[in-house]
């Protein structure tokens, strides 16, 4: 999991640093829209590697090396809750609790939407659903209706402009990529990196709505000193299209910058190499090399953990088999007299049916220790086998012990 995280957040952080350095500044509204909302999917299914391409360099032969075990003179411990544990456990309820809390403010969100559509006044101008709203708000939109307040829309003055504005937001459906971010943004709220992605998504939206108006109405001056008026106004309203969403420099000059047809047909272009490097480096099994300390294996069934599609498991989980290894270690009583301190390492296969062969002793302390281990992994229940297409395939696995003196 950490790995995927890692890998998912190396790929927005690559994704949207092209878009600010060289696709923002561009008149390129529906490619960036499109871009934005695709780096999102991509960054979090690339490392799923849900396509996989096969190095052809990679060594095959490789093992999965497990978390180190430590084994004490005294093997009490080995029963209570480690510190790793009760960690996982701890971070596990904090991820849960604020998953928990921002998916109810999301669902509150959408029910006050709601709440004002069944509550207030109904109009339609233009065949566009207008919701009349007491409240002193800008102009804004949200699915597929307008919020304007009473007051002023009565007396007229809300302008075409920003009746326009919104419903552009509606005709382009806005809405929907705020509600996708926004539940990105419920899963994965512990990557700043989204809230980047959501304001890049929602000026863009601004830029789409600034140019449907200026071509509608052809008044860029006019428009421009209408969302001046509004500039100092702060009141926004959460999962809507606000008029008044960063009115900045940049916002004004987009509706006078010009096209270069030349220059977007090559930023598309690199950015669809980009995104084939990206699929591809992102998506090659990396398969470990061998090391010196690592038999040589010449079995051609024999897989990595990057190229096969279920881990075997040992009855319980891996906890279980620490614990297992722990109940039934018996210091040798020369390891004891001696107060040994150092690592054995352990290689063994898990085969096809699920059981423990070719176990082998690669570094050995002493004192009858790699012996020991040795017994004690031939008492292994079997495990559940590895899966590769389906069908079950050998793994080689590795496990370093610590031995520690009970000073």
């Amino acid at each position: 999991m950490i790995l995927y995280l890692l890998k998912s957040g190396i790929l927005l952080l690559v994704f949207y640093a092209v878009y600010k350095l060289w696709l923002e500044n561009e008149k390129m509204f529906r490619f960036n829209r499109i871009y934005l909302l695709g780096s999102l999917v991509f960054s979090f299914v690339i490392p799923l590697q849900v396509i996989s391409f096969n190095a052809g360099f990679s060594n095959k032969i490789g093992f999965i090396q497990l978390e180190e075990l430590v084994i004490q003179k005294s093997n009490e411990k080995l029963g209570t809750i480690s510190f790793d544990d009760f960690a996982t456990v701890f971070i596990a309820m904090v991820y849960v609790f604020v998953v928990l809390m921002l998916s109810i403010r999301f669902v509150l969100n959408l029910y006050s939407f709601y709440k004002r559509t069944k509550n207030n006044e109904i109009q339609f101008v233009q065949g566009e659903k207008i919701v009349l709203i007491e409240e002193p708000v800008l102009p804004h939109s949200f699915w597929k209706s307008i919020f304007i307040n009473k007051n002023e829309f009565e007396k007229g003055k809300i302008p075409s402009e920003l009746i326009a504005h919104e419903k552009a937001h509606l005709d382009q459906k806005h809405t929907l990529d705020i509600l996708f971010i926004e539940i990105f943004q419920i899963v994965f709220w512990f990557n700043p990196l989204l809230l980047f992605y959501k304001k890049a998504i929602k000026l863009n939206h601004e830029f789409l709505a600034d140019e449907v108006v200026n071509i509608q109405f052809q008044s860029v001056r006019n428009y421009q000193n209408l969302l001046l008026d509004f500039a100092s106004n702060k009141n926004t309203v959460a999962l809507a299209s606000n008029i008044n969403y960063l009115i900045t420099k940049k916002r004004l000059l987009m509706m006078t910058k010009k096209e270069s047809p030349i220059k977007i047909v090559l930023k598309v272009f690199s950015v669809g190499v980009m995104y084939a490097l990206l699929l591809f480096v992102f998506s090659t099994k990396a398969t470990a090399q061998k090391g010196s300390n690592k038999s040589d294996v010449k079995d051609k069934d024999l897989y990595t953990m990057a190229n096969i599609e279920k881990l075997p498991e040992f009855p319980g989980g891996l906890t279980e088999f620490y614990k297992f290894i722990g109940k039934k270690f018996k210091m040798p009583a020369e390891a004891q007299k001696n107060k040994l301190e150092g690592k054995a390492y352990m290689q063994f296969i898990i085969e096809k049916d699920g059981s423990l062969s070719d176990i082998k002793t690669l570094q050995d302390p002493g004192y009858g220790i790699g012996d020991e281990a040795t017994r004690v992994l031939k008492l292994s229940p079997k495990w559940t086998a590895a899966t590769q297409e389906g069908k079950p395939v050998r793994v080689m696995y590795s496990l370093p012990i610590t031995i520690q003196s009970n000073k």
